[in-house]
Order: C-alpha cells, then sequence, then structure tokens
C-alpha cells in the first residue's frame, strides 16, 4: 500500500489549506468559511456533497468501483433485499473543524489574523487531512469494495456537534448504516511527528460540568451569627468533594473532579448572601458516571443542610466516554502499523482524561479513535506545549501521515467486509 508516498505528494496542498484555515478560525457549530473552503478542495473528486443544515457540516460521499458484499437496503447480509436494491457496505472517516477562543501566541507566519481565536487544538489539522483522505482514496475508486463517507464536523469543543451531525442521517449517508467508523487527533506534546496511538476500551473520558450555588443570609461580617455565611458552607464542599473520589470510586474505574472556579463576596467585611463554584468532572464509564453524580449531589446537599444553606445545582451532562470497540482498536493499530511503519505504532497503556464528541459516533457504530503526534521537529515532545495553549505548534509534517492513516483504515475496513 503506497498510501504514505502519495500523501507526501500531496503534502504542499494539504499545507496551504491548512494554514489558510490557520488564519482565519471560526467558532461553534457556526463555520462558513471553513466550510466553503473545504467544500472548495474537495472539488472534482466526484463526491456527493451535502452541506448540514443545523450546523457548517459538510458530508462527502465517495462511491466505491470495486465489487463489494451487496447489503439489503434496510437491512443485513443475508437476508432478502426489499424494493429499492441492495446497498454498499460503507465507512466512516471523522475530521472536526472548529476552533478555540484562544488569543495566540505563536509567532508563527501563518497565525490567526482574528483576535481571540485559534486553533490552538489542531482541528486545522485534522480537516487537511481528512481532505487528504478524500484526495488519495477518490484516486483509489476501483479499489473501494464499497463507499467512504467523509465527516467534516463544527462544534467539538462543547458544543456537539457530532451529535447533531448523527441526528441529521450522516451515519446513514451512504443509504445504509455505514459499518467501521473512525477518527484521529493530533497531538503537539506526548509523541513525535507521525506516531499513533490507541486502545481498546475507554480512549477518553466523559466530560460533565457543574455549576453549584450556595445561598445563606447577608450580613455584617463582625456579627457572623446573625447571618448564615454561605463561604465556610462552599469550603467544606470543595474539600469534601476531593475525598469522595479517593473514598467512593474504584481506582481501576477513576474519576476527576476538578473545581476550577470558586467566588464569593465583595469585601472582607461582608457576609455575602450567595457564593458559588464550578467543577468539571471526568469519568471512563457510564457506571462510574452515575456513581460520581449521585454521590456528588449527595454530599453538597448534605453539606448544605449542615451549614443551614441551601444549594442549586446544575449538572450538565456533555459527552460520554469515548470507548474504541475492542476489534476495531485492533485493526486500527494493525493499519497503523501497516500505513505509517512498525515503529511509528504505540499502543497507549491509559486512556486519557480530556473528552471528545465522536464518543457520540462510537455509540452507535463500531470504531477507534487514535492519537497522532505532531510535535514539531527540534521540540522535546515531553515539554512541548499541549493542545488547547495559546503557544501550542503543530507540524504540517504531520498531515501525509494523518491523509495516509485515514484512508488506509477505509481501504482495508472495506476490503476485510468484502471478505467476510
Amino acid at each position: 500500500m503506497d498510501l504514505l508516498h502519495d500523501a507526501h505528494a500531496l503534502a504542499p496542498v494539504l499545507t496551504a489549506l491548512r494554514h489558510s484555515l490557520h488564519r482565519e478560525p471560526e467558532l461553534g457549530l457556526d463555520l462558513p468559511l471553513t466550510q466553503a473552503k473545504v467544500i472548495a478542495a474537495l472539488d472534482g473528486l466526484g463526491l456527493e456533497i451535502t452541506p448540514g443544515r443545523a450546523l457548517s457540516s459538510v458530508t462527502a460521499v465517495l462511491r466505491g468501483g470495486s465489487p463489494g458484499p451487496a447489503l439489503p437496503r434496510g437491512g443485513h447480509p443475508g437476508q432478502a433485499a426489499p424494493r429499492g436494491g441492495p446497498t454498499r457496505p460503507a465507512v466512516l472517516l471523522r475530521g472536526d473543524m472548529d476552533a478555540l477562543p484562544v488569543q495566540e501566541d505563536t509567532g508563527v507566519p501563518y497565525a490567526s489574523v482574528v483576535d481571540g481565536r485559534m486553533h490552538a487544538c489542531g482541528h486545522d489539522l485534522h480537516t487537511a487531512g481528512l481532505v487528504g483522505a478524500a484526495h488519495l482514496l477518490a484516486a483509489r475508486r476501483e479499489q473501494l469494495a464499497g463507499d467512504v463517507v467523509f465527516m467534516f464536523q463544527p462544534g467539538e469543543e462543547g458544543q456537539g456537534g457530532a451529535k447533531i451531525m448523527i441526528d441529521e442521517g450522516v451515519l446513514d449517508a451512504a443509504g445504509e448504516r455505514v459499518v467501521a467508523a473512525y477518527a484521529l487527533h493530533v497531538v503537539s506534546r506526548g509523541a513525535p511527528t507521525g506516531y499513533a496511538a490507541t486502545r481498546p476500551g475507554p480512549m477518553l473520558a466523559a466530560s460533565d460540568t457543574v455549576h453549584v450555588t450556595v445561598r445563606g443570609e447577608g450580613g455584617h461580617g463582625s456579627s457572623p451569627h446573625a447571618a448564615v455565611d454561605p463561604v465556610p458552607a462552599l469550603c467544606a464542599m470543595v474539600t469534601a468533594l476531593q475525598t469522595l473520589v479517593t473514598r467512593e470510586i474504584d481506582i481501576f474505574d477513576p474519576a476527576v473532579v476538578t473545581v476550577g472556579r470558586l467566588e464569593a463576596g465583595t469585601a472582607p467585611n461582608v457576609i455575602p448572601e450567595s457564593g458559588r463554584f464550578s467543577a468539571t468532572v471526568r469519568t471512563f464509564s457510564d457506571a462510574s458516571r452515575a456513581t460520581v453524580r449521585a454521590a456528588f449531589e449527595r454530599t453538597v446537599h448534605g453539606l448544605a443542610a449542615a451549614h443551614g444553606v441551601r444549594a442549586d445545582i446544575d449538572y450538565v451532562h456533555q459527552y460520554p466516554p469515548t470507548v474504541n470497540h475492542d476489534g476495531e482498536a485492533a485493526f486500527a493499530l494493525d493499519t497503523a502499523r501497516d500505513v505509517l511503519g512498525e515503529d511509528r505504532v504505540l499502543p497507549a497503556p491509559t486512556p486519557m482524561a480530556g473528552s471528545e464528541d465522536f464518543s457520540f459516533v462510537l455509540r452507535e457504530v463500531p470504531g477507534a479513535f487514535l492519537g497522532l503526534g505532531a510535535c514539531p521537529v527540534g521540540t522535546d515532545p515531553a515539554t512541548a506545549p499541549m493542545n488547547h495553549s495559546p503557544q501550542a505548534v503543530y507540524d504540517d509534517g504531520a498531515l501525509p501521515h494523518a491523509a495516509a492513516l485515514l484512508a488506509g483504515l477505509a481501504l482495508r475496513r472495506l476490503a476485510l467486509t468484502a471478505q467476510e
């Protein structure tokens, strides 16, 4: 398979696209400039392109030309095909496109020209890499034993764009539910350029956000007995939540509770009416997620009662854990070895506590999520600025690796399906 060689030939085009995306980053679900650039980059490939309705997504379908197994429309192999005729298996490849509300501080010549916005998480590489995969696969159309769905997704950074695209039918865009789905994420720290890693089971954590407001009765700081002070209650809650994790959660199914915001009061001699804190909760299974929520709410309400205050809890479920299917993770590692080279594959020993809305896709279909190193040459991967940092820099040299790996996953998975 000569994918990596051909991907390197595409490097100047992919780099130019990546730099264009980086200069003009867009946030959230509405990415009109990014959407237009992607559609232009796919022009001439013979893809069936559908823009999103509720968001600036792009869904593109490549029809393969090689004979493959026929799937009955609306059914499974072995069933009689109803009216409408058979369809062919399809594989989905995902690339997210949105940036972050971060002021760039990298000094690169293609730095963001939009104040307060930056591709600090490398989604510009994901987008350009997926465009590269589309080019590689379109050139190999006759080898594809099925179809490929390219999912260009806005709103990964907290808006759940993947879920919206699923609701709009991306998993069935080729005419039948995809048999597998794959995505990758570059890292600016932790791995040299072109090194891939994944693992079976949990790959990334669930992400939930909790906002707690504690209400008491204000008064003068000299007479706390005449007021109901929310501040000691807030402090007790934050401390108890740290203990909760160590005493109620199985260390082999871990959780992280971090209080990142705490505020109360306006003056040192004033007891405030209320105070509040916000926390992020990371878990790696549905069971742990439910346990943490129940314990969190019990702890906060119990301490509120003990301090004679009231507590309001807004517990927001965001993304579920990203869980790779065991067989698909093994297949992805094998494909990475074949495409990138044996020495460029690193089985991930543990999951990471970051989160991803590709988790919604993996709840619907088998698949795997991979990491790909993009630490610039000459930079120490152990100390480089990490994803989301204003100083995060990603190596353009990762683009051919991303394109080739994604293309290889689709080619090999469709070929495997044809043999089943």
